[in-house]
């Protein structure tokens, strides 16, 4: 399997997502937050990640998501199209996540979700990731890329739950009661929570201490989240993730990862 296929599905399957908390977590998120979303509305969404490459430089890159909320039954459909994907890094560092994810660009792919917000479904996934694997073998075809076929191979293997969490975990994490890492009021005793409300707005924190394997040996690691959330339609605005390796003395710590989702204001 050439190396820079798996790099590719790797990271992408490990952009940090949303976090898997008990049934009565989620539910009490659900019930601070009343879900309105604002139908007919054009909405931007633009989700950035910024991660430190070999070179010990900041990579980033970002998707930009055109969107908007209809009625539909009972609940609301989510209309989104991925207008494009932007990045400062060097083509040939984000080439094979890019031939991942160009196949998506310009597809429009729509989302259920239950009048509470309680979760978001892919309409007819099976379809989706069909024209995606056709589309990513053809792209690589014509630019004469023997690894594309790999890659789609490797996205048709992976289990339908997993594609579905990769193509709902952006628009997942904008709507507050089926966003499971925003934590409800009690915390185990390692991650602080702070809440603060703004009138129609509530803004989150959250710090996680954990550790990771740097340079051949484990060094303390810091998590930083904040989310600002809409009370009035239940969206989530804005939501800042970062990482930082802290020194071992604890004066001092460094950025590696970083992801900001934002809703902006429609063109």
């Amino acid at each position: 399997m050439p190396a820079g296929v798996l790099g590719a599905l790797l990271l992408l399957t490990a952009m940090p997502q949303a976090e898997t908390v008990s049934s009565d977590a989620t539910a009490a998120t659900a019930a601070q937050v009343r879900f309105a979303p604002p139908v007919g509305v054009p909405m931007r969404y633009r989700v950035t990640t910024r991660r430190v490459g070999r070179d010990g430089t900041l990579i980033d890159f970002a998707l930009v998501y055109a969107l908007q909320w209809q009625r539909t039954g009972r609940g609301y459909r989510l209309d989104a199209v991925l207008e494009r994907i932007d990045s400062g890094a060097q083509a040939d560092v984000t080439r094979m996540l890019t031939m991942m994810l160009d196949p998506l660009v310009g597809e429009d792919i729509s989302y259920l979700v239950p009048s509470d917000g309680s979760r978001i479904d892919l309409v007819d996934p099976d379809q989706l990731w069909a024209r995606v694997t056709t589309r990513v073998e053809k792209a690589g075809a014509e630019a004469g890329q023997p690894e594309a076929r790999q890659l789609a191979r490797l996205i048709a293997a992976l289990p339908a739950a997993e594609r579905d969490r990769l193509a709902t975990a952006d628009l997942r994490a904008l709507i507050a009661p089926a966003n499971d890492a925003i934590p409800a009021a009690s915390a185990p005793p390692d991650v602080d929570i702070s809440v603060r409300d703004d009138g129609a707005r509530r803004t989150i924190a959250k710090v996680e201490r954990d550790s990771a394997p740097v340079g051949g040996k484990s060094q303390p690691l810091e998590i930083d989240n904040l989310w600002t959330v809409d009370t009035d339609t239940g969206l989530v605005v804005r939501e800042r993730r970062q990482s930082w390796i802290v020194d071992a003395d604890g004066n001092d710590r460094r950025l590696v990862e970083e992801r900001v989702r934002a809703l902006e204001p429609a063109p």
